[in-house]
């Protein structure tokens, strides 16, 4: 598996990286790519998130479940979609609510890099997928490899800004210490939720908090 992933994040999880379940998450992927079986999002990008927003520089986790199982859609960060791509329902109503929220115009494409390049940690739970086969990688390892990661966000950071969209994402917050952090719920942008995502002003409640604390707020749009 071919790794491109930030030096800091490299010695944050040294452990993870070492430990049994990972080979077997390695091992999984060889095997199943050599069968033939197509894999999103490409190795070099399956750690873009971490690659993009060292933990030296992160200040808001937006977690995803799993990546885009559609061809030309992963990219390795949550929710986003490289630029010639058709936007998602998902990302859609995002931007919906960043124009409801923050008066921020929708872009006319999809990637967020942006945002990850100013410390917003794009992370799915589930880092790589089958094609067409929406959470098939759900119990080969990931999930506890990106629960490791956020408890170490949350034990080894202050005042981080945690947004949880939908029921998955927010059974993680067991791993998040509310008394150094800031939780945003609310449902998945997915038009399948209907109800519960919009109107929870998740962007300007994030730089009000960051402010609150002497960060510097996120700039949300997107060029």
């Amino acid at each position: 598996m071919s790794v491109k992933i930030n030096e800091k994040w490299k010695e944050w999880l040294q452990p993870e990286f070492e430990s049994g379940y990972f080979n077997a998450i390695r091992a999984y992927l060889y095997e199943a790519k050599a069968n033939g079986k197509v894999i999103y999002p490409k190795g070099p990008d399956i750690f873009k998130a971490f690659d993009l927003t060292p933990p030296d520089e992160l200040k808001v986790v937006i977690l995803g479940q799993d990546p885009y199982h559609n061809p030309g859609e992963a990219m390795g960060l949550s929710f986003s979609v490289p630029a010639e791509t058709r936007i998602p329902p998902s990302l859609k109503n995002i931007y919906k609510e960043l124009y409801n929220d923050l008066d921020i115009k929708p872009p006319h494409h999809g990637d967020l890099t942006a945002w990850a390049h100013q410390g917003v940690f794009l992370l799915n739970a589930f880092l790589t997928v089958e094609k067409n086969q929406p959470a098939s990688h759900r119990d080969i390892g990931w999930q506890q490899f990106t629960d490791a990661v956020i408890y170490k966000i949350s034990d080894r950071k202050e005042n981080v800004v945690f947004i949880l969209w939908g029921n998955f994402a927010r059974s993680k917050k067991s791993l998040i210490d509310t008394h150094k952090h800031l939780i945003i719920e609310a449902a998945h942008p997915s038009p399948l939720a209907r109800t519960g995502f919009a109107g929870h002003k998740p962007f300007s409640q994030t730089n009000n908090y960051l402010s609150a604390h002497h960060i510097k707020p996120i700039d949300w749009a997107i060029p």
